[in-house]
């Protein structure tokens, strides 16, 4: 196997025994099969729009395989035959449309005649040799540029696919899907060609980021402030843990009234501030810190866990057990939930102990979405003009287990009192619950939501910087970003496409980004490493 699509890659090259995520290489190899089968699918779609063939299941079951190879996703080698066999069936039903209509056919690229083996044996060989790194013979910055856009792909199929449940979808997004991962079979394109790709696909993401905002806004209401317990209440339990709205309400339908309390973990944090969500009495409050705690904090919570995206590395044994899993995630040897029925959650939660007694740890305020901080920008905006705030920073992104997160704690510590601190995805874990205070009653820290929230963020600063007639670059705004997964890949191609500069990321740049590709971002962008907290603090205030 060959795996570098995560910041955590082995050595920050990449994994060729077993993925530091505990992906084992059966499922590598599935996962790149499925890669493979897709492209060969997205040539038949690109040429189906071409002749007036447009198919919503092709569209749709795209993003969601695409979804299926997220980091941290799926580790089921069981679940990827389906999925591959269900591509080369949609591939050879779409070719037959196309043909139909006069559209070219006569693809000589393998994925577009593949064919999978029956056995799942055979179908981890074929796999084996369809990797990345199968081909030697492609540019290596062209390479790396591919890589980049499959990521950034992946990045944008799981936002389609979280907005498509909540009803929202723009056959723009789907387009380029297909355009991308047919692209990578193009070997006349340029590297100019590649760049461009890369940048649409930032810009594609944006598009897909507000389609995601408008199905959990529309559909739950805008966030609002809302102060969230840490501790527990007496009673029993069930966590649920991920990114996915929709399955956090139904699983709230289904314990009203049951006795059991209903608590987030990492990313689903933020939805304690929608309306639509915090209206059940028994949504009490958010369990667990630090993404390297998850183990700890999995074995020590005495309910039923539900798993709904990408949000933890494959579970210990000790905990196994108590998961439920649902949508797309899945791992063996835990119970995947299909049809949104959580009786067996509900279930494994009653017959658990639960919390024994109440108890405090505090709290934390989310819900600083767009809404709410643009419905004080009046009063940020003549803090800033009064010399009140002096700088924004934008400190956000994904957490992970490896040594060298802790400057994201650091930094927002070190961030000076007359500064204002916006945060959003799982990074935030790493400070959330500081007591920072807040300038003039605007709290200090900020929590905008998940990483999807992205759009938030980036509205919120298209709206200072237009009250002060100026741009985003020339706003007093300093972006400091730990990413992760690809999801993170597509809202970092989407500040490119935004012609935002001088962003700092961390822990490590992307492996699969070679030195010439990153001297095309530092020389258009001027992305740059982190650092130490003390030395970016002194190169952002210049002193």
């Amino acid at each position: 196997m060959f795996c570098y699509q995560c910041e955590q890659t082995a050595k920050g090259e990449g994994c060729t025994k077993i993925g530091v995520c505990g992906k084992q290489p059966d499922v590598a190899a599935l996962q790149d099969l499925l890669i493979y089968s897709l492209r060969g699918l997205a040539l038949y779609a690109v040429e189906g729009r071409k002749v007036g063939i447009n198919d919503e299941d092709v569209n749709h079951f795209t993003c969601e395989a695409m979804f299926s190879t997220l980091t941290n996703v799926d580790f089921d080698p069981d679940r990827f035959v389906p999925l591959i066999n269900r591509t080369v069936k949609l591939r050879d039903a779409l070719k037959e449309k196309v043909k139909a209509a006069g559209g070219k056919v006569d693809f000589p690229q393998g994925p577009a005649t593949f064919k999978p083996e029956t056995k799942l044996e055979g179908l981890i060989r074929q796999g084996e040799g369809v990797g990345i790194k199968s081909d030697p013979s492609i540019n290596t910055d062209i390479h790396s540029l591919q890589w980049v856009l499959t990521y950034g792909l992946k990045g944008v199929s799981a936002y389609a696919d979280h907005a498509k449940i909540l009803g929202q979808s723009d056959d723009a997004v789907y387009a380029f899907v297909h355009e991308g991962l047919a692209a990578t079979l193009n070997k006349d394109l340029t590297l100019n060609d590649w760049v461009g790709l890369v940048l649409k696909c930032g810009e594609i993401n944006l598009k897909t980021m507000e389609l995601l905002d408008a199905g959990n806004t529309g559909t739950y209401g805008h966030p609002v402030p809302t102060q969230v317990p840490l501790g527990a209440k007496k009673g029993k339990a069930i966590l649920v843990s991920g990114h996915d709205l929709k399955d956090l309400e139904e699983i709230l339908k289904q314990t009203e009234g049951k006795g059991i309390n209903v608590y987030t973990h990492g990313e689903m944090l933020p939805t304690h501030g929608y309306p639509g969500l915090k209206k059940y009495a028994h949504f009490y409050g958010h369990y667990g810190t630090a993404w390297q705690n998850q183990t700890r904090e999995f074995v020590e919570f005495p309910g039923a866990i539900l798993m709904t995206t990408n949000c933890i590395q494959k579970p210990k044994d000790s905990y196994m057990g108590n998961i439920f899993t649902t949508g797309l995630v899945g791992w063996p040897g835990v119970t995947h939930i299909a049809d949104k029925n959580f009786g067996p959650v509900i279930e494994k939660a009653l017959a658990m102990p639960g919390f024994t007694e109440d108890t405090d740890k505090g709290s934390v305020t989310v819900g600083f979405g767009r809404n709410a901080v643009l419905g004080v920008a009046d009063k940020v905006i003549e803090a800033v003009k009064a010399g009140a705030i002096k700088r924004f920073f934008l400190v956000a992104g994904c957490d992970g287990a490896k040594p060298g997160r802790n400057y994201y704690t650091e930094i927002v510590e070190k961030i000076p009192k007359d500064c204002v601190i916006l945060t959003l995805a799982c990074g935030k874990f790493r400070f959330f619950d500081k007591k920072l205070g807040d300038i003039g009653g605007i709290p200090r820290l900020l929590d905008i939501g998940q990483c999807n929230d992205a759009y938030s963020a980036v509205q919120i600063a298209v709206a200072i910087a237009n009250a002060f007639n100026c741009g985003v670059n020339d706003l007093p705004l300093s972006m400091i970003l730990s990413w992760y997964e690809q999801k993170a890949v597509a809202i970092l191609l989407t500040l490119f496409y935004l012609g935002i500069k001088d962003i700092r990321l961390g822990p490590s740049l992307p492996a699969f980004i070679t030195p010439n590709v990153l001297d095309v971002l530092v020389k258009n962008f001027n992305i740059m490493p982190i650092s130490t907290p003390d030395e970016d603090l002194k190169a952002i205030f210049g002193s």
